[in-house]
């Protein structure tokens, strides 16, 4: 695997999250009833900053949880022999609630979907947005995210590889060939 080229620096990165924190607060007509779920590992701490900023303008907090779908997978049987299990966070109710959740790419969509089962066994949210810092295509199930910070076309030879402080200790995106 060969990284190509950089499509994201931090600065790139810091305006996706702040364009995306105030898309969803337009979207949403405010922060009432508004919780965000970043799907683990770095949808959460992306869901982390997108709180954070519209902390920044909105003066509210919003409530942030990790989601981890590794049961909710469809190839949970092909990922590992033993599969490392995290523990989701949520500390409030999706019942009623506008649930924003948070990954760091979309690709075939399954992993959305997963996500979105997770979240139903939950509660019976209000309704379930997509937000995402990269869209590279290739869905394989009828999955759009509501908020994007970079659409990337890519070929099914190509990866992308998000970088994230909090995970990687540095802060950009990739493409990248197999």
């Amino acid at each position: 695997m060969e990284l190509k080229t950089r499509l994201l620096d931090e600065a790139a990165i810091n305006r996706a999250i702040t364009r995306i924190a105030h898309e969803i607060v337009e979207k949403s007509k405010g922060t009432e009833g508004l919780v965000i779920l970043g799907i683990l590992t770095r949808g959460y701490p992306l869901a982390k900053r997108i709180a954070d900023r519209i902390q920044q303008f909105e003066g509210v907090q919003v409530p942030v949880g990790s989601l981890d779908i590794t049961w909710y997978r469809d190839d949970l049987t092909t990922v590992a022999e033993h599969p490392v299990v995290n523990k989701s966070e949520s500390p409030f109710s999706v019942d009623g609630k506008t649930v924003v959740l948070v990954d760091d790419v979309l690709f075939t969509g399954r992993t959305a979907r997963a996500a979105l089962d997770a979240v139903m066994d939950w509660g019976r949210p209000k309704r379930i947005q997509l937000a995402v810092m990269i869209d590279r295509g290739h869905r394989e199930l009828p999955i759009r995210a509501d908020y994007v910070g970079k659409n990337v076309p890519t070929s099914s030879r190509e990866f992308i590889s998000v970088k994230l402080q909090e995970v990687d200790d540095d802060n950009e995106v990739w493409l990248g060939e197999l």
